[in-house]
Parts: structure tokens; sequence; C-alpha cells
């Protein structure tokens, strides 16, 4: 992450946020309103957790005004930066939080699956851990729900719990119209066109494994689709169709035969 240098103690004790959200590294970030950042409820216990903790308030909401040596500020400057993240966690559970960061998912501020079969989604920050310094921020897709790393550094390098474990499942229940449709595509290796037989084998496994779960699941009354069940609801339906027009043709066959005879 890029260190703060200011020219004049008014650089420095302004636009902190703005400088924050803005610096290359922190773009999954969203900005934390102030009224949320002023409301000591929502900081309950974060005293504890970091130094220098009122210095490091006071910078974050631009009313830094100390004198201080620069060992001491590249201190506080550090403690704000996790202080910050450590309140964002909180914030983007919240209405308007959630809603900032659904603005960022929509931009494509996270990047894409890099799976080929989920044909570029986008991805949403999450933390493997509610507390720091454990494990770094990975990315979440709702399409394969799988989780990856992030492709930069200095994305990398972002401590999970800025995000916890519960933003990513908390906006698609807010926000259940951008949950994206299941899909059981994969890959398939072949070797001139036929199916690798160890790769076959564990596609035929986990076919089978997945309609054993679908039928648990509907037995106590919870219904998993999939996109390729519309394919296949469309196939039966044309089938069906096919089958009721050869019927009704054997019909009006039989029927005109019926009729020679009794003419005869």
């Amino acid at each position: 992450m890029e260190d703060f240098n200011s020219e004049t103690d008014s650089d420095y004790t302004s636009y902190w946020r703005d400088w924050f959200i803005s610096s290359r590294g922190n773009e999954y970030f969203c900005e934390i309103d102030e009224d949320y950042l002023t409301d000591r409820f929502n900081l309950t216990g974060l005293n504890t957790e970091v130094a220098y903790y009122q210095y490091a308030l006071d910078l974050v909401t631009d009313v830094f005004d100390l004198d201080a040596d620069d060992d001491l500020r590249e201190q506080i400057e550090k403690s704000a930066r996790h202080l910050y993240g450590l309140v964002h966690a909180r914030y983007i559970v919240t209405t308007r939080g959630l809603a900032k960061m659904v603005d960022k998912l929509k931009r494509g501020d996270f990047g894409k699956c890099p799976r080929v079969m989920c044909e570029g989604h986008p991805l949403l920050p999450m933390g493997q851990h509610d507390t720091p310094n454990i494990s770094t921020v990975r990315l979440y897709c709702a399409k394969c729900e799988d989780v990856y790393h992030p492709k930069s550094s200095r994305h990398a390098s972002i401590d999970g719990a800025y995000f916890g474990t519960s933003f990513h499942s908390m906006l698609f229940q807010v926000y259940p119209a951008l949950m994206p449709e299941k899909s059981i595509r994969r890959y398939e290796p072949r070797v001139f066109g036929f199916k690798v037989h160890a790769s076959a084998a564990l596609a035929r496994w986990q076919d089978q494994y997945r309609e054993d779960m679908k039928t648990t699941l509907r037995d106590v009354g919870v219904e998993v689709k999939y996109i390729e069940d519309d394919s296949e609801d469309d196939l039966e339906d044309d089938d069906d169709e096919a089958i009721s027009d050869t019927k009704e043709e054997e019909k009006v066959i039989g029927d005109a035969a019926s009729g020679r005879m009794d003419l005869g």
C-alpha cells in the first residue's frame, strides 16, 4: 500500500478518506459515510484493537491536528488504515454499505471469475476470518461458488478481516436478483474426441452425487434448479408435442381407413 506523503499539516489532515479510497490497491474499499464513522456505537470494541486509536480516528474523520514527529505520524497513519478496514467490515453489511458495494460489483471493480465456464462473472471480496492478521482477502464467485486469489499483489496484501466472512452471503440475501443461475457445465478432457476414462468416471460420479443430493433436498421441500434444467424441460416438451402429433396423425389415418371399410 502506498504511503501518504503530505506537503503540509493542512493537506495531511484534510480529505483523508478521499485519498485512501483513490489510492492504488484500495479499489475494493467503498467510502464509509462520515455519520457512520462518528457514531461511537459503530466503533464499539475497536479501541482495544487499534494502536493510537483516538489519533487514528481523528485522522480518518479529518480532525487530526497533532504536531507529531515523522515516526509517530507513520504509526498513526498505519493505525488509521487498520481502523478504517475494521470499520469497513461492519459498514458493508449495513443497508447503505451493501448498496455501495453492489454499485462496485456492477462496475466490475472486484474483477471477473478466472474460470472459463463462468464466462467472466463478477467477483466479490471476502474474508476467510473475521479476526485480522490471519489471512488476506479472497474473491468469491457466486456462479461456481469457488474462491480465488486476487491477481494484483496490491490487492493480495489486504487483510481479509476488512471484508469479513458474512458480507458476500449477506449481499445475496438482500439482493437475491443478483444471484446467478447455477450451471453444471464443466470442462471434459478428451483424446482424439474420446473422453479420458478417469475424468469420465469422475464426471459420472459427480453427476450421480448431484442427482442424489437433489433428491434428498426435494424430499425436505428444497427445490434446486440449474440452467441446464430449463433446456431439458424444453426438449421434453418438444418430445411430448412430437409424440402427441404422431398419435394424432395415426388416429386420423385409422379413422380414414375405417371410413373406407364402411363404404365398401
